[in-house]
């Protein structure tokens, strides 16, 4: 077993006392070890325990040296990398350019879920064994934000273990490298039990500096919300990423507990199938009620965030009109306009589109991915009962409603994105333009298209003045809105419930670091 020369490297650390075990949980579970097959916030963030990219976000979000140590820009399509020396894998294997090359070469793959982060590249080349050339096919503005969020495998190890390749998630594929990793992290992968636990070590060969005294983590899935929180105050865990929002007051209040919150680059929205021309879950035979604007914006007048927000967020999170937050770039506060709540226009819209007696469709919806989802599912089939839109529910693990939607296989879905490079490229690419190849509406599972949008979003993708670029940005989403191609419902608040000894930094993109995490 690779498992067993793998942790041979992960020896106690000398420089630290008190060695620790960091133990925390949330709802779902990691989707796979596969640092390219799934783009989604859980798993990356066990990702970057593991994984390294060339370059990461530190302790504030800003870009810092990773895995390459400086960048320049040779030319207006070719930027040169000078990597780390002495960096070596897991499993003692030296980190070369040849893994750089290969793991960007692999990310841009058919079956990897990475392809918004390839946006523009054209090709990785080995200049030496410490130099790589990453060649885009024209001005790529976003090109470092895009290199924060692709790991670097090991050459070697992918070739011995037959995963040269990402694993095809959506299609149910296993593949060593599913379950197995190898990378140049700060914590090894000592075991892997999908749906019970993961375990990681420390590395003591890692090459960088930890503000920490945790020598082993243990993430563990629990579904439920009382045996979660539960766990957390008798002290079997020591960190809980999801605490029901309905807990987080007396949380709050318990002495042996603290809770660190803030708001998420993550938006949460409503996406409708308007692509096929008969909507597949619904008793509406022949014809795709969701590809007349007037029914969706009938539901965009019956759905009422602030009652989301009061009755089942309890006031943590941020209603919106906007597909992108607050923090990312490109971000604009008139984009929060959003019609009032009238559900007597909304039912004479659905006349005039034909459906003065509404329909049946299904809402796909996670049930331990996002805050609260299957409440706010709920939610939403009850508001839009009120225009006799009759919904069925379908709530499902996020282990089987990924690639669900993924298939394309949905009417009707709750979604969540947040946006790991801070720009709203990331956004309209992924999930508004339509889909093509690469990046291109990579994430558009709802069919939603528009040739002016996808010519503004294709201009977004060269263009490096900031001023020209929420110019572009704005008009883009402003169309987009009027077409209401999604529903945003809120940006996410995310709170973090932990045991007073615990002291972690809490970031936008939810993501927990455990060489920045104290158990005292």
């Amino acid at each position: 077993m690779v498992a067993a020369a793998i942790i041979a490297t992960s020896l106690p650390l000398a420089s630290i006392t008190e060695a620790k075990t960091f133990r925390w949980a949330s709802q779902g579970d990691v989707l796979t070890m596969d640092p390219h097959a799934q783009n989604e916030g859980l798993n990356n963030a066990i990702s970057d325990h593991v994984y390294e990219p060339l370059l990461n976000r530190g302790k504030t979000m800003a870009i810092e040296p990773c895995l390459a140590l400086s960048w320049t820009q040779i030319n207006p399509t070719t930027t040169r990398f000078k990597l780390r020396d002495k960096v070596t894998f897991h499993d003692g294997t030296p980190f070369t350019a040849d893994d750089v090359v290969f793991s960007i070469t692999r990310a841009g793959e058919k079956t990897s879920n990475f392809g918004a982060y390839m946006q523009g590249i054209k090709e990785a080349k080995k200049v030496d064994n410490l130099t790589v050339d990453i060649i885009t096919n024209g001005p790529a503005p976003t090109l470092l934000d895009q290199l924060t969020e692709i790991r670097v495998m090991s050459r070697a190890w992918a070739t011995k273990y037959n995963v040269t390749r990402p694993q095809d998630f959506k299609n149910k594929e296993e593949t060593f490298a599913a379950r197995n990793a190898n990378g140049t992290g700060a914590f090894i992968l000592r075991a892997r039990e999908p749906d019970v636990k993961t375990v990681l070590v420390a590395n003591s060969n890692w090459w960088g500096k930890r503000d920490s005294n945790v020598t082993e983590v243990v993430y563990t899935p629990i579904k439920q919300d009382a045996t979660r929180i539960s766990a957390l105050i008798s002290g079997e865990i020591d960190l809980v990423l999801d605490p029901p929002v309905q807990d987080v007051g007396s949380l709050k209040a318990n002495p042996a507990l603290k809770v660190v919150e803030g708001n998420e680059n993550r938006t949460i929205f409503l996406a409708m199938d308007q692509g096929r021309n008969e909507l597949q879950y619904s008793n509406v035979k022949g014809k795709n009620p969701f590809k007349d604007v007037r029914v969706r914006q009938a539901m965009l007048l019956t759905v009422d965030i602030n009652a989301i927000q009061k009755t089942v967020m309890r006031g943590l999170s941020l209603p919106t009109m906007s597909m992108i937050a607050p923090q990312v770039r490109g971000y604009s506060k008139d984009l929060e306009k959003r019609p009032a709540v009238d559900t007597a226009k909304a039912k004479k819209l659905m006349a005039d589109a034909g459906y003065p007696n509404g329909f049946e469709v299904t809402l796909d919806c996670p049930n331990n991915r996002y805050i609260n989802d299957e409440r706010i599912c709920t939610a939403i089939a009850g508001m839009l009962s009120k225009i006799d839109i009759k919904i069925k529910l379908n709530s499902m693990p996020r282990v089987t409603y990924f690639p669900k939607i993924q298939n394309i296989d949905s009417s009707f879905h709750l979604y969540g994105w947040g946006v790991p490079t801070f720009d709203s490229l990331y956004t309209l690419q992924s999930v508004i333009r339509t889909k093509t190849s690469g990046g291109d509406g990579e994430q558009n599972y709802s069919g939603y298209s528009n040739p002016k949008v996808d010519a503004l979003i294709d201009q977004l993708k060269t263009e490096a003045d900031l001023a020209k670029r929420a110019t572009i940005t704005r008009e883009a989403l402003l169309i987009h809105q009027a077409d209401v191609g999604h529903i945003p419902l809120h940006h996410q608040i995310i709170p973090w419930a932990m045991r007073k000894n615990v002291t972690v930094v809490h970031r936008a993109d939810n993501r927990v670091f455990a060489k920045w995490a104290m158990v005292n």
